[in-house]
């Protein structure tokens, strides 16, 4: 489904981060209630296709998730991390680990901040840092920014809803 607002994913070559830059046509508060609320990050989190499980998910400081993606042809994919700030509703900043890597403490930091627009709208943009240019490359080359870019238009479709 075509969107009015693609997502910008914004990798310059050599560094350690990943901007990610979106606008939402709802709310700040409705758009940060679809990052912290279990019951709707299952709905839109991830690409088409796959189904979201939540092991747990705690969004406060010191809070702490994980959660599964699943593809449907047996692939079980899963992701955990420590949440730091949840200033409701103008920022997240937590980590974020793939568990599938074959050797651990690939750990990336990321900030999302909540900005009202005008017309009841909110631009989201976040930040990954990760801990090396390699770690980033090997995330942007796993599909990431599709991933990602599915995801915003699946939380377009929840929102218009208005859950």
């Amino acid at each position: 489904m075509p969107t009015k607002n693609p997502t910008k994913v914004t990798a310059e070559p050599g560094t350690y981060e990943v901007l990610i830059i979106r606008e939402f046509e709802a709310p700040r508060e409705m758009v940060f209630k679809a990052f912290i609320t279990p019951g709707l990050l299952i709905q839109w989190l991830g690409p088409r296709g796959y189904k979201m499980t939540i092991d747990h998910f705690e969004p406060k400081a010191g809070g702490s998730y994980r959660y599964t993606h699943s593809d449907g042809k047996g692939g079980n994919y899963g992701f955990y991390g420590v949440i730091h700030e949840v200033t409701v509703p103008e920022r997240l900043i937590q980590t974020f680990e793939f568990e599938g890597l074959p050797e651990k403490g690939h750990v990336s930091l990321d900030t999302a901040v909540f900005e009202s627009l005008p017309g009841g709208r909110t631009k989201v943009t976040m930040k990954t840092i990760f801990q090396s240019v390699a770690d980033r490359d090997g995330m942007v080359r796993s599909g990431m920014e599709k991933g990602v870019s599915e995801g915003h238009e699946r939380l377009d479709e929840l929102l218009e809803k208005g859950f």
